[in-house]
């Protein structure tokens, strides 16, 4: 009895099955009850009694062997199909999954759109640092310790005589200290102050100084300079409006808004029913601003404006409430 011959053939035949189907058919000729294997185990009988017993172990050996091997190609066969089906059902036509891509967000886009601005009028771009001392950010701006204009800006202060700065303009005596007029500057960056939020008002923003020094700059060149800024910033139908204010570090000083996008001046919740939305104070550099910076005030002048990019941004794509460029939530920020 070749038991040898019939292992190497029947191994043969399994590893070439092509189909479930030759599968079963091989599993019915080694292992069904009329199968190979049993007829061996029906000669059993017929053999000398010494023979029987290892006669039957390897035939039950044989019998392990070609079930494991059944299964093996089985499942072999059955991963290749499933493969081969997820191949062929493949659609290229059918439209990817589009990754989540970032986008810049809409304060940075209108803040790129000022500085743009700013430099097709000639301006240099600064920027300054973000925590500030007293001198630079109070004292040589023309607002001294005992001075009430202090409770305007009413800040943060750091355990270590510091703060974060509470508005652009503290770049204006550390530039006119480094450079000989005349020159106009543009500094970007954001502002901290300790202020009661709500729709038009941030305890945090983004702020853009505009200043120029020289020589017989006046009132009417900053004018000029606002509404060419800021019509090609908001558009051409942009209205704007001057209103005398008070600011230490300008004299004379003025206040300027710009008609509501909501309302188109008609008036609204948002511009309190006036039509107008203020967004930025300006005026002319204060003469002991000057001579805090080591320049003449009786041969030079200048302006300076500052303005919120934040505030801006509002104007530009008409958002209600300031709060929601901060609030982190992706609805808004991604219709920009």
């Amino acid at each position: 009895m070749n038991i040898q011959g019939l292992s190497s053939r029947a191994k043969q035949s399994i590893g070439m099955a092509k189909s479930s189907r030759e599968i079963e058919n091989l599993r019915l000729k080694y292992l069904g009850r009329k199968g190979e294997i049993n007829k061996l185990m029906e000669t059993l009988p017929t053999l000398p009694k010494e023979e029987r017993s290892a006669l039957g172990k390897q035939i039950n050996e044989l019998k392990v062997i070609l079930a494991r091997a059944l299964d093996e190609q089985q499942s072999s066969l059955r991963k290749s199909e499933l493969l081969k089906s997820e191949k062929e059902s493949l659609d290229v036509t059918v439209p990817g999954i589009r990754p989540q891509i970032g986008h810049i967000h809409p304060v940075t886009q209108a803040t790129t759109e000022i500085l743009e601005a700013f430099t097709e009028l000639g301006y240099e771009i600064i920027e300054g640092p973000d925590v500030e001392n007293d001198h630079y950010n109070f004292e040589v701006l023309n607002i001294p310790k005992t001075h009430p204009a202090r409770d305007l800006q009413d800040t943060f202060w750091l355990t270590n005589g510091l703060l974060p700065r509470t508005h652009t303009s503290a770049m204006q005596v550390r530039v006119m200290e480094q450079r000989k007029p005349p020159f106009k500057i543009a500094v970007p960056g954001w502002v901290y102050r300790q202020e009661r939020e709500d729709a038009t008002h941030a305890s945090s923003f983004h702020q853009v100084e505009g200043f120029a020094v020289g020589e017989h700059i006046s009132f009417a060149h900053l004018k000029g300079t606002l509404f060419t800024l800021l019509r090609k910033v908001l558009g051409d139908e942009t209205k704007l409006k001057f209103r005398a204010s008070y600011f230490p570090y300008v004299e004379p000083c003025a206040e300027v808004s710009a008609t509501c996008p909501h309302c188109k001046g008609r008036g609204c919740d948002i511009c309190k029913q006036s039509g107008w939305i203020e967004i930025l104070g300006s005026g002319m550099i204060h003469p002991v601003v000057l001579k805090n910076a080591g320049i003449d005030p009786k041969k030079y002048s200048g302006f300076a404006f500052a303005f919120g990019s934040t505030r801006l941004a509002m104007l530009k794509y008409k958002i209600n409430d300031i709060r929601l460029f901060t609030g982190g939530d992706l609805r808004f920020l991604e219709q920009f």
